[in-house]
């Protein structure tokens, strides 16, 4: 093979949003550029806009009912699914996770295997939550009265900034393990690993919509998607101090469950809080009835 042959240009790949199972682009054209820790130019991300937010709450609410409705047990295997799907990928998404927060390629393995675990981990916990906040209460009648947890419905997601991958997984997972669906905004300067894990999310069993990705501003979307009448919860762990007020103001319009923001390790052992934040107790009322002539009841 002569040397001219062996001349080629590299084939650049073009990162798109993660909406509805679909890979868009933005539909205001608008691209920002991305750059490794030294300043080096990675790729063009999409810049969402507004109305890229509002397509991606439209497909979180239309995947909610069958998402919520699945029983727990088969939205563990469908996590556990992604994890495998991660697994498969991690050479990956660790040179995109040590070109992002500029680690060496052996640190940035240790954070890729450490995601995939916590993405497992939440995997485990989908029929088990229930179990730990739910329960029979105690009255003083011939009645059951049971509370059961449910999925507050669509959540809002702010990534972190620092944390591409790990911190990612980390707001993700436990939102849709309990049934809610997700529209994340991902990590402004580090948004490649996010929009490369919708590409493994879309190779999963993972029904579309359930999560949506979105590049771009936090600034520009997270207003109109804390204000928007269809969105159930927000969680503001990727926002600065002034945006995170300003997200709970408008919040408050329809009584949405607010995350605050928080200093936060995210290579520290995870808790059920991150889950439990995003559910709501419904509790049923059922007479026990009687047996037979005696009164006995059970």
């Amino acid at each position: 093979m002569s040397e001219k042959s062996e001349q080629r240009l590299s084939v650049f790949k073009t990162y798109k949003l993660y909406v509805g199972g679909k890979f868009p682009r933005s539909e205001s054209g608008r691209v920002y550029e991305v750059t490794d820790s030294k300043g080096k130019w990675l790729a063009n991300a999409p810049l969402s806009s507004r109305k890229d937010a509002r397509d991606a709450v439209v497909a979180a609410r239309k995947a909610f009912g069958g998402w919520a409705g699945a029983t727990a047990y088969n939205r563990g295997q469908i996590l556990y699914r992604v994890a495998e799907m991660l697994e498969g990928r991690k050479g990956q998404f660790v040179h995109e996770v040590a070109d992002a927060e500029g680690l060496s390629k052996s640190k940035a393995a240790v954070v890729v295997e450490a995601a995939i675990d916590r993405w497992v981990w939440y995997a485990g916990w989908t029929d088990k939550i229930a179990q730990i906040v739910g329960g029979a209460n105690p009255v003083a009648g011939p009645y059951f009265n049971l509370s059961t947890p449910e999925p507050t419905g669509v959540v809002t997601v702010v990534a972190p900034q620092d944390s591409s991958f790990l911190g990612l997984v980390s707001v993700i997972a436990p939102v849709i393990a309990t049934g809610n669906t997700a529209v994340v905004i991902a990590s402004e300067k580090s948004p490649l690993p996010a929009l490369s894990l919708g590409e493994v999310l879309a190779t999963s069993d993972l029904p579309g919509g359930v999560v949506n990705i979105l590049s771009g501003k936090a600034a520009e979307m997270g207003p109109h998607l804390a204000a928007h009448q269809d969105v159930n919860g927000i969680d503001l762990t990727g926002t600065d101090a002034d945006l995170a007020r300003d997200l709970e103001i408008a919040a408050a319009d329809n009584l949405k469950r607010v995350l605050r923001r928080r200093a936060e390790d995210f290579g520290e052992s995870p808790s059920t809080d991150r889950m439990t934040a995003f559910m709501e107790t419904k509790t049923v009322w059922h007479p026990t009835g009687s047996l037979g002539a005696s009164g006995s009841s059970y």
